[in-house]
């Protein structure tokens, strides 16, 4: 049997060949097309991006599609040319880092050990600013893609430094597996971003750029707003869903992020019946259900900071 969990995750595997290949036709046709053409086709770009991050790659991460490793491997590769970064080292951050920390608060040393949290930069215990959230994660992702297409020069071996060496397996097999399933997934995308200025160099530096940093952007708004105003101590109100009929059928249950949570390793298929069988916790708790998807979260006008981080008389956390 080739599929890990369910045949429908082929539907996973054709959007990303899918979206390959159209990233290729777009740089290739990107001379001999208008200026109108010119504004759809980036903005295409940059939803196909967003989508497989958020959705595509998301789920990727979490649930391997393939029984066969050598298969899971390809399709990481695969999938790091559509998304401008290493598949396997957005694992290891959002499944070892963001998961286990839960989008926390900062600690006593003064910063949060969830590396993307919306709290790492804020003040007095809220969440950082939406404009500085999205800048600033957005330009640490590319300095970080600038780094590893310039790692070609060590054969883009991962160094000590990196975020991904930290949250790497500490045995010793499995983590030489991940670090080197990094270094294939650089070279696939250093391979891609190569041909594709062979096709348009015009089109690299002034679609393909940009839009990988607006689609970063993107993201981050999602990011920020599937955490803010929800309660990181509160196992059942650490994040926020959005219950869309129509949204979570275009985005394979994306919007079951407090479910997520809950059972991060939970395939997208069976997210609905999470909300089932906690339902009595989830509708106790006080949590935040928008009536927007995550990246529209700034339409929820409604929506507040949430509860402030509260502190006994001993100064220890109540």
């Amino acid at each position: 049997m080739v599929w890990r969990n369910s045949p429908l995750d082929a539907v996973l595997v054709a959007l990303s060949i899918a979206q390959f290949g159209v990233t290729i036709s777009l740089a290739a046709s990107w001379d001999e097309t208008g200026l109108p053409g010119r504004a759809g086709s980036f903005a295409l770009l940059v939803f196909m991006m967003v989508y497989n991050i958020i959705i595509i790659s998301h789920l990727f991460t979490h649930q391997p599609w393939f029984r066969a490793a050598f298969l899971n491997g390809a399709m990481s590769m695969l999938n790091s040319s559509n998304i401008a970064q290493s598949v396997k080292a957005y694992e290891l951050s959002h499944v070892r880092n963001h998961h286990r920390y839960n989008n926390d608060r900062p600690g006593a040393d003064g910063t949060t050990k969830d590396s993307s949290s919306t709290y790492r930069d804020g003040r007095d215990g809220e969440h950082a600013g939406l404009m500085r959230y999205i800048a600033g994660g957005a330009l640490s992702s590319m300095a970080d893609l600038a780094r590893s297409l310039f790692s070609v020069t060590r054969l883009f071996r991962v160094t000590a430094d990196e975020s991904a060496v930290r949250y790497a397996s500490r045995a010793d097999g499995p983590r030489a597996a991940e670090l080197r399933q990094i270094r294939l997934d650089r070279l696939a995308h250093f391979a891609f971003v190569v041909g594709l200025g062979v096709l348009s160099w015009q089109w690299l530096l002034i679609a393909y750029v940009p839009a990988i940093f607006l689609g970063l952007a993107l993201v981050n708004v999602q990011n920020y707003y599937r955490h803010f105003g929800a309660e990181p101590d509160d196992r059942y109100a650490n994040s926020v869903s959005h219950y869309g009929r129509l949204y979570n059928l275009l985005t394979f249950n994306d919007g079951y992020h407090q479910e997520h949570h809950l059972r991060p390793p939970t395939h997208w298929s069976q997210l609905p019946d999470v909300r089932t069988r906690y339902r009595l916790e989830l509708d106790e708790a006080d949590r935040v259900i928008s009536p927007v998807p995550a990246i529209l979260g700034f339409l929820d006008v409604g929506r507040t900071q949430g509860r402030p981080k509260q502190t006994t008389a001993t100064g220890t956390e109540g």
